[in-house]
């Protein structure tokens, strides 16, 4: 029994969601993976909700015409404006970035947390709820990260022009005693290295993806989805974006680190 092998489709704005990847890689590695980056229309954390349901939903009907069995909005805005939707419209599973406001609360020892995402996930409903719901006896301490993806995406991420801009949505939260930074966006783990050498010791930061690929192989087992057949140490994943593809692959090699273990990485441009 090899299960069903159909692949996994993986979404974003842009880049981002490499971070998210590379986590479902490690715990399955069994799957075929398709990846979209929407590179033309990134980033989209100040669109209007609409427009992205509707960049979301082209997006979607791409990932189901090459047979997707689960799809993850590996992108935070995009869970915030359209995961509802895209969950009443099709019948299979939809993961999306739940926003990491609840470890970040409950372990924090300050009583004091940052949150750096898009103006999008901040207005999104998980956020809202999600705040409601864990920390409001805590002293949450939020920052838009305006500029930071664009910086992700040109390839910018480990560079003096990054740690500026970060010293700028950083600094305030650390004044604010914050033990805990919950990066909310999934192109901001690129940034890690810089907010580590940036940070004190005692803050840690947050990073969702582990925990929402742990949810994807919950559900895909739930639901009777996961592949059981073997690709003897090779991963198969196919890469499209609605731009070129040259981000993906200069990003592609730091945050997967596959190499050899790749059987078949296929890269395209898709116009949608």
């Amino acid at each position: 029994m090899s299960g069903n092998c159909n692949p996994i489709g993986i979404f974003d704005s842009g880049a981002g969601g490499l971070t998210v990847l590379s986590e479902l890689v490690k715990i399955m590695p069994n799957e075929k993976y398709i990846y979209f980056a929407d590179s033309a229309n990134c980033p989209y954390g100040s669109k209007p909700a609409e427009e992205i349901i509707g960049l979301s939903e082209t997006i979607t009907q791409f990932l189901l015409s090459k047979g997707c069995k689960v799809i993850v909005v590996a992108c935070n805005t995009a869970t915030a404006a359209a995961i509802d939707h895209l969950r009443s419209s099709y019948s299979i599973p939809f993961i999306g970035m739940e926003p990491a406001i609840k470890p970040a609360s409950q372990n924090t020892k300050t009583k004091s947390i940052g949150v750096l995402a898009t103006a999008g996930t901040f207005k999104g409903r998980l956020y809202i709820e999600t705040s409601r719901k864990y920390a409001t006896d805590v002293n949450v301490c939020y920052q838009v990260g305006e500029g930071l993806v664009e910086l992700v995406e040109s390839g910018k991420a480990d560079t003096p022009e990054a740690e500026q801009l970060l010293h700028r949505y950083i600094d305030p939260m650390v004044d604010c005693n914050i033990d805990h930074l919950v990066l909310g966006c999934t192109h901001y783990p690129f940034l890690k290295p810089v907010l580590e050498r940036m940070l004190p010791e005692h803050i840690t930061i947050v990073d969702p993806a582990p925990a929402v690929a742990l949810q994807t192989k919950r559900v895909a087992e739930n639901h009777g989805l996961l592949c059981n057949k073997a690709f003897i140490h090779s991963i198969n994943i196919e890469f499209y974006s609605s731009s070129n593809t040259n981000t993906l692959k200069n990003l592609v090699g730091s945050s997967l680190k596959l190499n050899d273990k790749i059987e078949d990485v296929y890269f395209a441009n898709i116009k949608l």
